[in-house]
């Protein structure tokens, strides 16, 4: 190899670009555990949180009972710094309710989350349809 293939920082012009974005620790892995509530409105609570062994005994524990596991290390890193038997910060709902959501389908059990993400649909069109009368019903009014 000549010096005309390397750069100043010692890569070669043949090795493959990297995102700078790409977290390359995999020597610690992290999981979390997340139980859902027994109804929608009981909050989802981190049951267990651990990097590294301890992280691979969750997954293991989980795989050996046959729980569905889904890779999300972000959210996995927010959740890790959540005390046990927490429940989840609001500003993780939506993550979680996706990650619940996946569960239910993979399980073959219906999703919740769809019967009140249609209701939540439903009211905020009702909203919106009552604020566009209402605004109309103002133009009527000024106009006469």
């Amino acid at each position: 190899m000549s010096r005309d293939d390397e750069f100043k920082d010692g890569l070669r012009s043949d090795d493959p670009l990297k995102p700078l974005n790409i977290k390359e620790n995999k020597k610690n892995p992290i999981a979390v555990a997340v139980q859902s509530g027994a109804t929608l409105e009981d909050i989802p609570r981190i049951i267990a949180s651990g990097r590294g062994k301890i992280a691979e005994q969750i997954l293991q524990m989980a795989y050996e009972n046959g729980m569905k596991v889904r890779s999300d290390e972000d959210l996995a890193e927010i959740l890790a710094k959540i005390d046990l038997d927490s429940p989840i910060p609001s500003e993780a709902f939506l993550a979680i309710a996706e990650v619940l959501s996946y569960v239910f389908r993979a399980n073959g059990e219906p999703d919740p989350f769809n019967a009140v993400l249609k209701d939540v649909l439903s009211n905020w069109q009702g909203q919106a349809d009552n604020a566009i009368e209402d605004i109309s019903g103002t133009d009527k009014k000024k106009k006469e």
